[in-house]
Order: C-alpha cells, then sequence, then structure tokens
C-alpha cells in the first residue's frame, strides 16, 4: 500500500511522535510502585478549543487470577485544560458506583474514550462487571471475577456527563471474545462514527482487536467486526490490541496519492512474564498490563489493508522500569500532534506522559 520511502518517513515520524525520553509526566499515578497506573483514556479539543482529558486512576490488583485483586480500576476522572495542555484541572470525576448498571455492579474501571457529535459530547467506558460466563463455561470463571462491557454516556456538555447514565452498547457471550473493553474513536469523512475496542478470549489467552460502525444519522452500532487486526509472529504473537488511529498527515512523501491512517497497538509475547534463558539477549518482551508500543498504516477507514510497520520488535519502550509503553493515543490539532500513553517508570508505576510534535517539524520528518 505505500512505498519504502513512506514507509521510512512514517517510522521516523512515529518515533518522533512517541518520543520515550522526552515526554513529560502528565497525571501521576496514586503510589510510585507497581500496579499503581493512570491513563487508558484519551485528549480530546472541544469546539472552542479547550482540551479535556480523560482516563482512570488504578491501584495494585491481578484481574486474570481473581484472588487479592485490589481495588485496581477504582475511579474515572476528567480534566479540563484552557492553555493548550500545560496545566490540566480535575472537573470530573466517576466511581465504580456511578458507572454501575442494575445487576452489573463495576468491579473494575477500565479504558475510556471522549467524542464530540452534533448534540454535545460522549462518553465512551469500558468496565469489568459482576457477570457470569457464559453457560457450561462457569467452571473457568475465577472466584470475584466478572465479565468486560462498554458504555456509552451522553449529554450537552462535558460538565452534564456527571448525571448521564450509562448505557450498555456493547457485549459479548462469544467465548472467544467474551471481554469487551478499552474504546477508542476515529471519525470518517461520510460521517460514520467508528469504535475500536480490545476483546480477549474466556481464558484470558490472548488479547485481541475489535470494531463496530455507527452509520452516520443513526444512533446504534452495527454488528461488531471482530479480529480485524490479527496478532503478529514475533513480539505481539499474544497481544495485539489496538489503542488508537491518527491521520497521515499530507505532508511530505503523503502529500498526493490516497489517504492512509495509522493503528497504534500494544502487543506482547505472553499474558504473563516469560522467564528468559541465562545466556539469552535481555529484552522487554511485553506480557499483561505491561506491553510494549507499535504502529501500523492502513487505509484511510483505519480497518482494512493494514500493514504493520512494526514487525519483528516493538517501536515503542520506555527506558526505564519494564519498558511498558502503552494506550498510546494521539490527538490532531492545527498546531501539531500531542501523543499521550502510560509510561513505566523506574519505580515501577506507570503515569499518563504526552509529548507534542509541531505541525513543521512532522512536515520535515514526512519531507522528501
Amino acid at each position: 500500500m505505500i512505498t519504502h520511502t513512506q514507509r521510512e518517513r512514517l517510522i521516523r515520524f512515529c518515533n518522533a511522535l512517541m518520543d520515550q525520553k522526552a515526554a513529560r509526566i502528565l497525571i501521576h499515578a496514586r503510589q510510585a510502585q507497581p500496579g499503581f497506573w493512570f491513563g487508558g483514556g484519551n485528549l480530546a479539543e472541544a469546539p472552542n478549543g479547550d482540551f479535556y482529558l480523560v482516563g482512570r486512576y488504578r491501584t495494585e490488583g491481578d484481574s486474570r487470577t481473581g484472588l487479592g485483586m485490589g481495588e485496581r480500576g477504582l475511579e474515572l476522572v476528567i480534566f479540563h485544560s484552557t492553555d493548550r495542555g500545560r496545566y490540566f484541572e480535575k472537573i470530573l470525576t466517576f466511581s465504580k458506583a456511578a458507572l454501575g448498571l442494575p445487576r452489573k455492579a463495576v468491579l473494575s474501571i477500565e479504558g475510556s474514550a471522549l467524542h464530540w457529535t452534533d448534540d454535545g459530547v460522549e462518553l465512551f467506558v469500558s468496565s469489568e462487571k459482576k457477570l457470569p460466563y457464559p453457560p457450561k463455561l462457569e467452571v473457568y470463571q475465577k472466584p470475584n471475577t466478572g465479565v468486560w462491557t462498554i458504555e456509552r454516556l451522553a449529554a450537552p456538555t462535558v460538565e452534564a456527563l456527571a448525571s448521564a447514565q450509562p448505557q450498555t452498547i456493547l457485549e459479548c457471550d462469544d467465548p472467544r471474545y467474551l471481554h469487551v473493553k478499552d474504546p477508542f474513536v476515529l471519525d470518517q469523512p461520510n460521517g460514520d462514527t467508528v469504535l475500536g475496542f480490545v476483546t480477549h478470549p474466556f481464558s484470558w489467552a490472548s488479547s485481541n482487536s475489535a470494531y463496530a460502525r455507527r452509520p452516520a444519522g443513526t444512533q446504534e452500532f452495527q454488528p461488531p467486526v471482530y479480529n480485524f487486526f490479527p496478532r503478529g509472529f514475533v513480539w505481539d504473537v499474544a497481544i495485539c490490541r489496538a489503542t488508537g488511529w491518527l491521520r497521515v498527515p499530507r505532508l511530505g512523501v503523503f502529500a498526493e496519492g490516497p489517504d492512509a491512517t495509522l493503528l497504534f497497538y500494544d502487543g506482547g509475547e505472553s499474558m504473563r512474564d516469560l522467564d528468559e534463558h541465562s545466556a539469552a539477549a535481555k529484552r522487554p518482551r511485553g506480557y499483561s498490563c505491561e506491553e510494549l508500543g507499535g504502529v501500523a498504516v492502513t487505509a484511510s477507514d483505519g480497518v482494512s489493508q493494514i500493514e504493520r510497520l512494526s514487525v519483528i520488535s516493538p517501536f515503542f519502550v520506555s527506558p526505564t522500569g519494564t519498558g511498558t509503553s502503552r494506550y498510546a493515543r494521539v490527538l490532531e490539532t492545527a498546531e501539531g500532534f500531542y501523543a499521550i500513553w502510560q509510561q513505566s517508570q523506574a519505580d515501577l508505576s506507570q503515569p499518563l506522559v504526552m509529548n507534542f510534535l509541531s505541525r513543521e517539524r512532522a512536515a520535515q520528518l514526512l519531507g522528501e
């Protein structure tokens, strides 16, 4: 789909965008220790130019075991900035109880996404609910665990989301894709909304990617397309969970020709930390909750003609801690590109970090 030169320019652009050393901490985790982080959301620009940031605070615990889980994803927060992201003020907070539904108590809050519409704003949020596994699979459900679903809250303003009622829009009883979570959004030129999300099988043996489309002028999403982005063969053989899209800028070698879209994703070799041979070359391998970052280029729709750029190794690895660099999402504005992601620190916490790349610098990186 792209030429060798275009591929090289995209790699250069993405590495500058997701500069691991230049990024600054935007929101700290609640504690500077393993199992604590903030992120899993997105940065969005309102029609008036203000920035809004959504994400969840997470504390220690392990959803795979269901034992000693801790509080885990305990609070969803929305921040507001009037100075293009230099300072953020907390304006809204959602507890587990606030996001629960009748007979669907929330065990852990997960990924989320803010999205502007013609009627105001909508908030997509995923959470683990106190729900049983499908019939004949109950024996595989560990104590104190549930099933993930995705809800939507809608309101005329961000502030009004505080009183909005969650409505489930995505849930699944197919054991292959049982847990659905971590939504992210791509608006299409024709007015369609594409909602990407992550799936896990009932066995928690892998992490995968899916999407659902909402046609322009409608309220309902069409049936999901599961596994549109197959797992890779090397560093992303067990985990390949898409996290965000970015239209390739019409700059440099992409000034002409068909539109393209970047697809950022988290990857890992295993769902659990792998034991390395004592003589093996040391490198981060990625595992559940400590994924590494990759990127692919797609057609303009974001879901077809997918070509991996990070084929044999991850592109985005933290220089400290476990190496994890995950939940990457990018906001494009008139002045440039704001990339945010969770980044492992030396203390093994994962705060949300941000890096800004100007449009002028992007033009240089994508140039001939």
